[in-house]
């Protein structure tokens, strides 16, 4: 192994939570994307920005305490790769001005706390299921999950499948706003 790579041996063998830390970066990936690519212009820009943020997450991973709001502190670091990826574009007409980018940030990191409470009623909604249905919702949105090939397993036909999933997807959202709702109220 060359000296760079015996460096980056050593420095990851100084985390002693280090699996942790990439457990965080790996389940945050489409989050940190989606903020990244609502302050760029394109995918391609934004996957550029990802991987650097990506490099800059675990050079500082250090300075992250584990069980603390991970995806803010991520979001706070896309925010200054943005920022400077759009001075490297400066010359570009289609740069995006630096107030426009702090306000785009700072909305989509008010809306982190709302998504939060919804995927946090999302899963309570999911444990109310009858067994058979949270069946039926885990296999479909497992990866691979596909309703022609459950149909034929249930002995159903994919319509009638797939308007038993969207039964029970109403309920869902039902339960999801009704939870919401009553979170809201003082």
């Amino acid at each position: 192994m060359g000296a760079d790579t015996d460096a980056v041996d050593a420095s990851t063998t100084n985390r002693p939570d280090s699996a942790a830390f990439v457990r965080e970066v790996t389940a945050n990936q489409r989050r940190l994307y989606a903020f990244i690519l609502s302050l760029v212009r394109t995918p391609a820009d934004a996957d550029d920005v990802l991987q650097e943020t990506n490099l800059v997450l675990w050079q500082k991973s250090a300075e992250f305490a584990m069980g603390t709001n991970f995806i803010a502190w991520a979001f706070r670091i896309a925010r200054f790769q943005v920022m400077a990826f759009r001075k490297r574009q400066r010359r570009s007409k289609e740069a995006f001005d630096d107030d426009l980018i702090d306000l785009l940030a700072t909305e989509a990191e008010e809306r982190l706390d709302e998504d939060d409470a919804r995927r946090t009623a999302l899963r309570g909604c999911l444990k109310k299921l009858r067994p058979d249905q949270a069946a039926l919702v885990a296999e479909r949105y497992e990866p691979g999950g596909c309703v022609n090939d459950m149909a034929r397993r249930a002995g159903k036909s994919p319509k009638a499948l797939s308007e038993q999933l969207a039964r029970v997807r109403a309920a869902l959202l039902k339960c999801v706003t009704r939870t919401i709702e009553a979170e809201a109220r003082p």
